[in-house]
């Protein structure tokens, strides 16, 4: 089975950096999604500045999760919802995190599965954080816009988010 990657949208964050990251208009001509991740926050690793929050069609609501994260003092694994690593401002200058969504199926009447793995990196000798998550929206629409949400203060400039439609053929 042939499987062919389309460019839907990227959005790159300007000077002054900013809250969220958002793809809309969504079109339902593809099997999955996926997106292609590399942000820094502008606020410290103790402010929240090291994540971001992922929520399909601006529901906060029907969301639930798991998620495993190793740094380099401990392994947690929490109920939690989709959410994945960015690297924050106290972090090594100039560096970025990596991080790849899946969604499955975004256009069917089911419930929404998605996965997201992500680290950032820090030349210091504590706090690189390596994360997996899953994630699973209770709605039966079709997703036509996913929001990132930087959960302390705001995407740096540079930031970059990258959303193919995936058609299996």
């Amino acid at each position: 089975m042939a499987t062919t990657y389309t460019l839907i949208s990227s959005v790159t964050v300007g000077s002054g950096g900013a809250a969220n990251i958002e793809f809309t208009s969504i079109p339902a001509t593809y099997t999955d999604l996926v997106m292609k991740i590399s942000s820094r926050g502008t606020t410290t690793n103790a402010l929240n500045g090291y994540y971001y929050d992922v929520i399909f069609n601006y529901e906060s609501s029907n969301r639930s999760g798991r998620f495993l994260q190793k740094n380099d003092i401990y392994a947690q694994s929490a109920i939690y919802t989709l959410w994945g690593a960015s690297s924050p401002s106290d972090f090594t200058a100039s560096t970025f995190s990596n991080g790849e969504l899946y969604i499955s199926n975004y256009a069917s009447s089911n419930y929404k599965s998605s996965q997201l793995d992500s680290a950032n990196e820090n030349n210091a000798t504590n706090n690189k954080k390596i994360v997996m998550s899953s994630g699973l929206w209770s709605n039966t629409a079709a997703i036509t816009s996913i929001t990132l949400v930087q959960g302390g203060g705001n995407f740096a400039q540079y930031s970059t988010a990258y959303l193919y439609g995936i058609s299996n053929a």
